[in-house]
């Protein structure tokens, strides 16, 4: 991964409210332990990064990123995590976060980003019903 490189995020459809993607979507929960899990745009592209997460029985509504340099930016780490069954497995570390406030609002800032990016991929209705 390099500073250009995009961090690749599924957006599950919880994450999308009235049509607007939710700071959720960039933000760690308690199970993640304050590592957010991503693709390495630089090993995987936006729409099979998409496909392999939908065939592992997850919900996407489609895939938003932000790059490396975006996280280093505001102080978030990044590195590549591979996993037996998905070697672009990445993370964007929020462990240095000293506090929850300070998560919220660094996953808020994430999603600014990442939505005025604008959509990696979003499926079309017959992507939807081959893989959901």
């Amino acid at each position: 991964m390099n500073s250009n490189t995009l961090l690749l995020r599924q957006i599950h459809p919880g994450w999308v409210q009235s049509g607007r993607v939710t700071s959720q979507a960039f933000r760690p929960t308690k199970k993640d332990a304050r590592q957010l899990s991503v693709s390495d745009g630089d090993m995987v592209s936006a729409q099979r990064s998409w496909e392999l997460h939908v065939r592992r029985g997850h919900l996407s509504s489609g895939v938003l990123a932000v790059t490396v340099q975006e996280c280093d930016d505001i102080g978030l780490e990044t590195r590549s995590n591979p996993l037996p069954e998905q070697p672009e497995h990445a993370i964007i570390d929020f462990n240095k976060v000293p506090s929850n406030s300070q998560v919220e609002k660094l996953s808020k800032g994430l999603t600014v980003i990442a939505i005025q990016r604008n959509w990696c991929f979003r499926p079309d209705q017959s992507q939807s019903e081959i893989f959901l």
